[in-house]
């Protein structure tokens, strides 16, 4: 019994190194870059394409916290915010780099999420919310009358977007839409990667045992304070990341990227998606900012039509687009289980008439 239990245990683990199991472990890897190759080939807007993306990398940050560590944050406008003028600052008045201006961004985002993580995981439900929502405050009003800082009310104006270059050479130019695209593409499929390689890895698996039950993780000798706060941290440098593409894409950086409004969309993307995985996020963002564009040609109030969609997402589809996703393919594998039983062994006219087949 030992020894079959032992060959079941390799076989599952030469199954997982082979190509098949490699597979398997990435296939939402996979599944991001299919989705960034096919946005060039679906739509005729660079901009609203990058922004599918940039609103997708904000929401896998918010999906860290809601779906794997079971925190319901209204902060995470605040790092989009900070990472739009981080961007926008380094572009305008320091060193004119991408990389230096993502870098700073994300590092602000961090920071920023250490300091609202540091006093909001101290309390749990509605108080946790409520300090979240405070901070967010807080930070708007701080870069509202900030203006020579944040332009206040005006956000900061004329964002360069340089060339990728390596020294004087330069490598990509990013002056049209598309070419950013591809950019932030790249940058996307990077950042989606390294998320799946952490909600695998030990610390997101613990994640979700402090998720499921705080309680019984604090009592295994985790560190659950601790855990929630590097969330926080990872969150807010991801959202920050986003704000700063978000910023180069636009040339501004608006007062309202900063706003509890950001909070409130960015939130509305995981939870339209689902928070069972990290994909789902990408379907939330790309479902909210295409509707978005959609319905807004059709009617001035269409925010009513999205409330509207929002109140069946909450009724009937409680796991959000990825869990209805789920259910169909389930119930495609059933009909398709039934239609195997009653084809795939017909009775023969002997057993029929109870005699043995000669």
């Amino acid at each position: 019994m030992i020894e079959s239990t032992k060959l079941a245990a390799a076989a599952r683990a030469q199954d997982a190194s082979g190509p098949m199991g490699m597979l398997h472990r990435y296939r939402y890897v996979l599944l991001a870059i299919v989705v960034a190759g096919a946005l060039p080939l679906t739509m005729r807007s660079g901009s609203l394409a990058t922004e599918v993306l940039v609103f997708a990398l904000a929401a896998l940050g918010c999906n860290l916290l809601l779906g794997y560590t079971g925190l319901l944050s209204f902060g995470q406008g605040s790092f989009f915010g900070l990472g739009s003028y981080a961007a926008g600052l380094v572009l305008t008045h320091g060193v004119p780099s991408v990389f230096a201006a993502l870098a700073v961004a994300s590092v602000l985002g961090a920071i920023a999420a250490a300091l609202v993580g540091w006093f909001s995981i101290r309390q749990r439900g509605t108080y946790f919310v409520m300090l979240t929502l405070a901070f967010g405050q807080l930070f708007y009003f701080l870069a509202y009358s900030m203006p020579d800082v944040t332009g206040g009310d005006n956000g900061l104006l004329d964002i360069p977007r340089p060339a990728l270059s390596l020294g004087a050479h330069t490598l990509v130019s990013l002056d049209t839409p598309w070419q950013y695209y591809g950019f932030v593409a790249v940058v996307f499929i990077v950042v989606f990667a390294l998320m799946v390689r952490v909600s695998n890895s030990v610390f997101g698996r613990t994640l979700l045992a402090i998720r499921d039950n705080e309680a019984r993780a604090g009592a295994a000798g985790y560190h659950v304070s601790r855990f929630k706060l590097m969330a926080f941290v990872i969150s807010g440098a991801v959202t920050g990341l986003a704000g700063a593409l978000h910023a180069m894409m636009t040339g501004i950086a608006p007062l309202s990227n900063i706003d509890y409004h950001t909070s409130e969309m960015i939130l509305l993307m995981t939870v339209i998606g689902g928070s069972d995985n990290l994909f789902a996020s990408v379907i939330g963002a790309a479902f909210y900012v295409l509707a978005a564009d959609w319905l807004s040609t059709l009617w001035p109030r269409w925010l009513l039509l999205l409330g509207l969609v929002l109140i069946a997402v909450s009724l009937f589809m409680q796991r959000g687009l990825w869990g209805l996703g789920e259910r169909i393919a389930a119930g495609l594998r059933r009909t398709d289980d039934r239609g195997g039983e009653s084809t795939d062994a017909p009775a023969s006219p002997a057993s029929a008439e109870g005699k043995e087949p000669q």
